[in-house]
């Protein structure tokens, strides 16, 4: 009986020791394969997600901010005083450039300077918004939206200008100035317009990024004007 025993532990030693088979390796490597293979592009999409979205946030971020600038400083335009030591003069817009890539260029004085210690300047002050050739040497046709600030009114010479880049790749900027009526594309209250406009539409149109070059919808922002001017009349009560 014991021989039987020795045999019966022989032969469970032998079937513990058996090993896969050519097809259940094979058939494992094909089911990783799947899985790695899955697992790999469910991680090269996610990365693809975040390059474009990190792409739109980084090319939305300098329109929003120039957005928000040219809003604040039409809030705070002021009217033409008139005469020769006012501060606060002429409101224009003007057409440089027509076309596809139309430039407009926007000039007026507002109220939105910064006052410190160390410079002797109010806070009223000069902007000018326009479109610039692009400083990069790249294959992107657009130009670069510049905001130009005079804060010395008062210099007998011509003043140094401030200018601020606020985003590349335009290609077209469009003001255009509400009378009450209807909308116009030139304003300036040297020429007979003796107030500001109710509101001024402004309009930016950036360079297309499409291979089939087809235009994208312009970004457009409506910026009503409350200020109005003061004149010297009186009024009397009975």
């Amino acid at each position: 009986m014991q021989p039987n025993i020795r045999k019966a532990a022989s032969f469970g030693i032998k079937r513990s020791e058996r090993a896969f088979t050519l097809i259940e390796v094979c058939l494992a490597l094909a089911v990783s394969a799947i899985v790695l293979a899955a697992i790999g592009g469910v991680f090269f999409s996610g990365i693809r997600l975040r390059e474009r979205t990190t792409a739109a946030l980084d090319r939305a971020a300098p329109l929003q901010q120039a957005l928000n600038l040219i809003r604040r400083d039409l809030q705070g335009a002021l009217p033409p005083a008139g005469g020769t030591y006012s501060l606060a003069q002429d409101f224009r817009t003007e057409v440089l450039s027509a076309g596809l890539g139309q430039n407009d260029r926007l000039s007026f004085f507002t109220t939105t300077g910064v006052m410190k210690e160390s410079v002797p300047w109010g806070d009223i002050q000069e902007v000018v918004y326009e479109l610039h050739d692009s400083i990069q040497k790249t294959d992107n046709k657009g130009r670069d939206l510049v905001r130009t600030v005079y804060r010395d009114l008062l210099a007998t010479g011509q003043p140094l200008p401030d200018e601020q880049w606020l985003m590349g790749n335009v290609q077209g900027l469009q003001f255009s100035c509400y009378d009450g009526f209807d909308w116009r594309d030139s304003w300036d209250t040297s020429l007979g317009d003796t107030n500001l406009p109710k509101a001024v539409r402004v309009r930016i149109q950036l360079s297309s990024e499409n291979t089939d070059n087809r235009a994208e919808e312009p970004f457009e922002l409506v910026v009503p004007v409350v200020v109005q001017s003061r004149t010297n009349a009186t009024t009397t009560t009975q």
